[in-house]
């Protein structure tokens, strides 16, 4: 399936390692210009010498930052001329139960989660607005839907940011502008081998999670980043306000 995305530029976020990499290799298998955006410099530019530096760039940056957000949409703009995707993707918000979280790990995780988003996507706004076929996906979770009991502050902040992503499509549907969310379940990332190592038994809490997953496997990064490719492509034009789940039917 051509899924018309010949030319197109896009922004993807925490494209260093995991998700986001994939992302970023499904994008630029598709014909995109991507800018990396992340903050292991040395990752991103063994990815720009993946992908090639006629269709790739690395910022480094902290997704936290405000400054290094401005950095990332000027240097787009100013090495491929536009904008037309934006993948808001950041690493988790710390994980625990509510009584090990104190008060700065809660703004910590609004900043990672929340704010993060909503600033990179207000910078990028005007861009997606010229490009007449703007696309915008967040990487959220499976939490949104169905808590998990270690996963508090995920659990709190990322349906906010379906909520949000759900008004923003309302309101950007006339500029041309897709707004969707993506809800991985378990995927075979280093942050989910890093989530299973705090247990007490690793292998058991691997063996456990798969037992819930119907298709009875963890999830691989590019079965991800194919369902992020779709939906920001030109086939996926009449669908907005959304969350795709990519969970082997977790959710079921």
């Amino acid at each position: 399936m051509d899924l018309g995305m010949q030319g197109r530029t896009a922004v993807v976020g925490g494209s260093s390692s995991g998700i986001g990499l994939a992302v970023a290799r499904s994008l630029v298998r598709e014909g995109c210009n991507v800018a990396l955006f992340a903050r292991g410099a040395e990752r991103l530019d063994a990815a720009v010498a993946e992908f090639g530096a006629d269709r790739a760039i690395a910022v480094a940056g902290d997704a936290t930052s405000t400054d290094d957000l401005a950095r990332l949409v000027r240097l787009t703009h100013e090495r491929f001329g536009g904008l037309d995707i934006l993948v808001n993707n950041t690493g988790g918000a710390k994980g625990g139960r509510f009584a090990d979280l104190q008060d700065g790990d809660w703004l910590a995780g609004f900043e990672l989660t929340m704010m993060s988003a909503v600033r990179l996507t207000r910078l990028a706004l005007p861009l997606l607005r010229d490009s007449g076929q703007g696309r915008i996906v967040n990487i959220t979770s499976f939490t949104v839907d169905r808590p998990e009991e270690t996963l508090l502050l995920s659990n709190a902040i990322r349906p906010g940011v379906n909520g949000w992503a759900r008004s923003l499509a309302r309101q950007e549907a006339p500029n041309g502008i897709t707004v969707n969310s993506v809800g991985p379940g378990f995927i075979g990332t280093e942050r989910l081998q890093h989530y299973f190592s705090l247990s007490d038994d690793p292998e058991r809490a691997i063996g456990d999670s798969q037992a819930r997953i119907p298709v009875g496997r963890l999830g691989r990064p590019e079965e991800v980043a194919d369902a992020v490719a779709f939906l920001c492509s030109s086939r996926a034009a009449y669908i907005t306000g959304h969350t795709v789940y990519v969970d082997g039917g977790l959710l079921t």
